[in-house]
């Protein structure tokens, strides 16, 4: 991988093995993009990790960790209206929370370049689902370039600056988890200069869309996307490649498959390789289907390149035979791999595959098998100590609904503290709603970063409403599943600046929450389960919203800290003359650095794994696990 320090050399020429989010960082520097915008989320974090240690760096140039996905576009969009080009990143949910700028922005334009860039996420590696953001541009009437490898993300992004300064509007920029996490030898262009200030010119009646402005925007949006269309036509973007009776239309990571599909199989095919997916190039579109008697569509999630073509062949009367996902050829879930297009091409096409996939799948049958690994909260991570008390003090008998982050891995045994879940946000509002239609308890769980993305909204309207529900802040003082970027909170700017952190009490009391306490997980587990009865007790008897904040840092956080001091607290470890094998250390807490011992069938504490936390201490009914002294 390479380091932040690297991507800031301006050696033209210089070739680099980069990811595709390094790649796209790199070329926000040769692209002269005076300003960037974005909410982390899997798979685009490594574009504002490396963009957030470059950004001193970089004269003229400013890079901010917004506290969400809307303020991120609305922050990039301003500065493109102003005149300076500028980025916003996000994963695919993360766009569904800029929705409601997306489509404005796309009828007030820019005059600068703009592009906005999406990180779908097939198969939900790391999100919550997979759906297809080339529906966006279709919708807004946005261009769409969808890059392959690392070397096209460096390439098409400059490109894109380029066209979305020619026709006045953003440039959805769409990668995938395979093409972002992907590495490839990248060469480096120039590095453009960007401006230093601008002065901003006025002109309301294009970028305030009252109703009478955005009736004039319309037409001249779609004015837009039909010289999009034109350029779509020509651009280089779109190719083809190899030649053979059967065609391939293609797009993004399916490229690389289809390539590899035809070399394993052995046999030829024309491909059109599609950059540009909205507006698709039409004409070139509906000649290689009428240059081909069977065309395969392979593309992942949705038809959505295979539905253009058949409308295409439809309109101009083409007799092709349009292979895709409505034969069932292709899956419309999850991602793709070389097995599942090389079976598919061998049935359309007719020909045996030199590969033998169940004879594969029969040898690793008969393999042992390898022992389940599913998601765990690292061993000390102060959200295992916090839901023990959770669940603890509720008996598990309360509704919990959850939120987006390391803390939804709670849904697993033995914790299972977590009932439901829609987005970020959604546990105070999901809260609001079930206390509202069961006599239940309701405790719902969020953290720190998404509080301050899309929590607070929602906590203002369980105050406005006098929603009788429990909100537990899990406070790890970092956005931890994405990569510990800051938030709000942290008094940590992209910029690498230090400034006055948000306060998660102020920020509630301010919204009009009567209760708030605020308490550290691993000071005494009996306390934290006591402060939770405490706040249950509460809102029954006030039917008023109830907050308690739980602060203590990421556990990767505080080892970090502790390499770096050198100081460790003392170990801990089970006495084996104390320990009577009752196992409710791990059927309670599920730490990963507590094991078995298989002779003694005793509690272990794996010390390369274990944290010093000291959860386990407290729930010991027997007094077993000791802390040494600090050496």
């Amino acid at each position: 991988m390479a380091r932040p320090k690297e991507l800031l050399e301006d050696e033209p020429g210089k070739k680099v093995l980069l990811l595709a989010n390094e790649a796209i960082a790199r070329g926000v520097l040769e692209a002269g993009v005076r300003l960037v915008a974005l909410y982390p989320g899997t798979p685009s974090s490594e574009i504002g990790n490396n963009l957030t240690f470059m950004a001193p760096e970089i004269p003229d140039f400013y890079f901010e960790f917004s506290a969400n996905e809307k303020v991120a576009l609305e922050v990039a969009g301003a500065a493109a209206i102003a005149g300076v080009r500028s980025m916003m990143v996000c994963k695919g949910p993360g766009l569904n929370v800029a929705a409601d700028p997306f489509f404005s922005l796309a009828y007030v334009g820019v005059r600068a370049g703009m592009v906005i860039v999406v990180a779908d996420d097939p198969s939900m590696w790391s999100s919550q689902n997979e759906n297809d953001s080339r529906y966006y541009a279709l919708m807004g009437n946005m261009l769409m370039v969808e890059p392959s490898d690392p070397i096209e993300a460096r390439s098409m992004l400059l490109e894109a600056y380029d066209f979305s300064e020619e026709i006045g509007i953003p440039v959805l920029f769409r990668t995938t988890t395979r093409v972002n996490h992907t590495r490839a030898p990248v060469e480096f262009g120039p590095i453009k200069p960007r401006p230093k200030k601008v002065e901003f010119e006025k002109e309301p009646f294009r970028f305030v869309p009252v109703p009478s402005v955005a009736r004039t925007r319309h037409p001249w949006l779609l004015e837009r996307i039909d010289l999009a269309r034109e350029y779509s036509e020509k651009s280089s973007l779109n190719f083809t490649v190899g030649q053979g009776d059967v065609g391939i239309i293609t797009s993004g990571v399916s490229f690389n498959y289809v390539i590899e599909a035809l070399d394993i199989l052995g046999v030829e095919a024309e491909v059109l390789k599609l950059g540009i997916t909205h507006p698709i190039p039409e004409k070139m579109v509906s000649d290689f289907l009428r240059k081909h008697e069977t065309v395969v569509i392979v593309e992942e999630l949705e038809p959505f390149l295979e539905t253009h073509a058949r409308r295409l062949a439809h309109l101009g009367e083409i007799s092709v035979s349009i292979e895709g996902k409505e034969q069932g050829h292709f899956p419309r879930v999850f991602e793709y791999s070389p097995r599942i297009v090389v079976g598919a091409l061998a049935r359309i096409m007719n020909c045996n595959t030199p590969i033998n996939w169940s004879e594969i799948d029969k040898k690793i049958e008969k393999l042992p098998e390898l022992p389940p690994r599913p998601p765990l909260l690292c061993a000390g991570c102060p959200h295992r100590a916090t839901y023990y008390a959770i669940r603890t003090a509720t008996r598990g008998k309360a509704i919990y609904p959850s939120d987006i982050g390391c803390y939804t891995l709670s849904i697993a045994p033995p914790l299972e503290t977590a009932d439901i879940l829609f987005d970020m946000g959604s546990s105070i509002t999901t809260a609001c709603g079930l206390a509202e239609v069961t006599d239940q308890d309701v405790v719902a769980t969020i953290g720190d970063s998404t509080f301050f993305a899309s929590g607070l909204p929602g906590l203002a309207s369980a105050v406005y409403n006098q929603h009788r529900v429990c909100l537990v802040v899990l406070d790890n003082r970092t956005t931890a599943m994405t990569g510990h970027q800051p938030h709000p909170g942290t008094g940590m700017t992209g910029m690498r600046k230090q400034v006055p952190p948000l306060d998660i009490e102020d920020a509630c009391k301010g919204l009009g929450v009567k209760y708030v306490k605020t308490v550290e997980p691993f000071d005494s587990i009996a306390d934290l389960v006591k402060e939770v009865r405490e706040m249950v007790k509460w809102t029954r008897h006030n039917h008023s919203p109830a907050v308690l904040i739980s602060r203590e840092p990421c556990a990767l956080l505080t080892a970090a800290e502790r390499r770096k001091t050198g100081e460790f607290p003392g170990r801990y470890y089970v006495d084996p003359e104390v320990c009577n094998a009752c196992k409710r250390c791990l059927n309670r807490l599920s730490c990963p650095a507590m094991y078995m011992d298989p002779e003694t069938e005793k509690a272990m504490i794996d010390e390369s794994l274990c944290n010093l936390c000291g959860t386990c201490v407290a729930v010991c009914p027997q007094g077993a696990i000791k802390q040494e002294d600090a050496k």
